[in-house]
Order: C-alpha cells, then structure tokens, then sequence
C-alpha cells in the first residue's frame, strides 16, 4: 500500500491554485488600519499572485493541487 502525501494544512489554508498560479491574500491588514487611506486599504483586499521564486515552495507544501 502506498503511503498518502498530504498537503501542508497551513499553506492549504493560505493558497489557492489558479491557471496563472498561486493566488494568495496581501499582507498588513490586519490593525493599525486607521492612519490607512480608503484607497489604500482597497487595494490590499485584492488578492494577488505568488511570485515566481517562492511559488517552487508553495508547490512542493501542495502536492495534491
């Protein structure tokens, strides 16, 4: 019998496959977010793609896809 690969529960939570890569949610959000302009904190809600020199690490803790 095969031994199952699992998925690194945490990065699982943190990233998404997509047909352009991995997509995942932009940081410095979390508080401090009233000296933040509205537009600012606008465009940190838009997720974005894993760039290239980490999307080897986020592909090997997301085996299954």
């Amino acid at each position: 019998m095969a031994v199952k690969i699992k998925n690194h529960s945490g990065a699982s939570k943190r990233f998404r496959k997509t047909a352009g890569g991995y997509k995942r949610k932009k940081a410095n959000l979390r508080h401090n977010m009233r000296k933040r302009s509205q537009a600012a904190k606008r465009v940190l809600r838009k997720k974005t793609i894993v760039t290239a020199a980490d999307a080897q690490r986020v592909a090997a803790m997301l085996p299954n896809g």
